[in-house]
């Protein structure tokens, strides 16, 4: 995919509309305002945060056979808690994807979409603004209280904001018995120096 433009990315929105249910596409929608929003707030390339945006999820609609099957025969690393929990795996699948199918070049538009879940050591300011905007778009409706914390948070404080949706996700895991992904532990720790 070349640079994107107003064109490239209304195309871009097409496709994923077809992929997508209405209800996952209007939270992918959302994410792309609300990364072009934190983009502009953090002088990171707009049109690069709406188009991991816009892909992020590109995955989520499969079913898990199918995101099993795309790791298998693409060798993409699956973990134990991946396997026993095989939705986790749209963020990889999805940076597949966006390679494959949609023809992204640009190494930190696929790594943002690779780490949206579970976040990773030293990522990139992209990263970050694709895992905040993820967790804080509009159509979100957890934790309200929380919720309107982190959002006045993002606009402040990028990695201030990283660690609490981090430490948000992992005390939800924690108190519902789900599964936690170590790379979310780690990136945890990663940026505890933020909080």
């Amino acid at each position: 995919m070349k640079k994107p433009d107003h064109s490239s990315l209304k195309k871009l929105r097409k496709q994923i509309k077809k992929v997508q249910d209405s209800k996952r596409f209007e939270h992918t929608l959302g994410v792309e305002y609300t990364a072009a929003a934190l983009a502009m707030r953090y002088d990171c390339d707009i049109q690069d945060a709406r188009v991991a945006g816009l892909l992020h999820d590109c995955a989520k609609c499969l079913t898990d056979e199918k995101r099993l099957s795309i790791c298998r025969k693409h060798h993409i690393s699956v973990t134990s808690v991946e396997r026993k929990n095989p939705f986790l795996l749209h963020a990889k699948v999805g940076a597949y994807l966006a390679q494959r199918k949609y023809g992204v070049k640009n190494p930190d538009i696929i790594n943002a979409i690779r780490s949206h879940t579970t976040g990773r050591k030293n990522m990139s300011t992209l990263e970050k603004i694709i895992f905040v905007a993820d967790y804080i778009e509009p159509g979100r409706n957890h934790s309200p209280g929380i919720l309107a914390e982190i959002r006045k948070l993002a606009f402040v404080d990028l990695d201030r904001a990283l660690v609490r949706i981090l430490e948000e996700t992992l005390k939800y895991l924690k108190n519902s018995d789900g599964d936690i992904d170590p790379m979310t532990e780690e990136t945890w720790r990663c940026y505890q120096k933020w909080k």
